[in-house]
């Protein structure tokens, strides 16, 4: 068995003295562990880095085997946000959650939103509304998606401000003005309506909303937390 691929290297783990072993998520085939010779070696550790882009080659004599890898640069994006704590928050906050997709398992297009994600991390002012979007985005693929076309009570698609935390459907305003207390507030900014730039506080309503179904359905059911990288990440946004 062989197959060659890109890549976004996930995280990596020692193995012996001087191999390690790579989760690495690529385009075609999906989250595959593999070995890699020489992994923690001096040439090979900057490649090694949660969040990279990479070319990778992987062999096994069987399909269900941990298999070896040959990997290569492709772009060194955690080197490219080690002088900026935040992205490099957001970086890990990527890499940790996209560990809950199943394993070998293809998700081409969050793949590609993920790569759009990272080439923004360099400007402050656009990535975290982004991120907010790929982690409505992972829901979508882990079969979680929220529906925010229109109102769950009235189907009608009018001033869309909450949504429930139940059912992850948007409400109107009119028809969520009695239960408000109890119903999560959604930001204009993921509406069809959006118009104004996103501020702090949409940034802030965003995250409320996408970690909330994110805990609700995916993690918790595990008996996982949110990643600790996302909540200092949204301490230093004053989210």
């Amino acid at each position: 068995m062989q197959w060659t691929d890109e890549g976004i290297v996930l995280s990596v783990k020692p193995h012996g003295e001087t191999a390690a072993v790579v989760d690495l998520w690529t385009r075609a085939h999906g989250r595959h562990l593999g070995l890699v010779h020489g992994g923690r070696s001096r040439r090979l550790r900057p490649v090694l880095q949660a969040g990279n882009h990479v070319d990778a080659t992987w062999k096994a004599r069987l399909a269900d085997q941990l298999g070896h890898m040959s990997i290569e640069m492709r772009r060194a994006f955690a080197a490219e946000t080690l002088d900026d704590p935040t992205a490099l928050m957001a970086l890990s906050t990527i890499t940790t959650l996209t560990r809950l997709l199943p394993e070998r398992d293809p998700h081409p297009n969050l793949y590609e939103i993920t790569l759009f994600v990272f080439g923004f991390l360099n400007d402050a002012t656009v990535w975290p509304a982004l991120l907010v979007r790929w982690e409505l985005a992972l829901l979508e693929e882990l079969g979680f998606g929220l529906d925010l076309s229109q109102c769950a009570a009235t189907g009608s698609n009018d001033r869309l401000i909450y949504v429930s935390p139940k059912s992850g459907r948007a409400v109107s305003a009119s028809a969520g003005e009695p239960y408000r207390d109890k119903l999560l507030v959604l930001p204009q900014f993921l509406t069809k309506q959006r118009s104004a730039p996103v501020t702090n506080s949409d940034v802030h309503l965003g995250f409320a909303l996408t970690g909330h179904f994110l805990e609700k359905h995916v993690l918790l059911p595990r008996g996982q937390t949110l990643p600790q990288s996302r909540a200092r990440l949204l301490a230093r946004l004053g989210a």
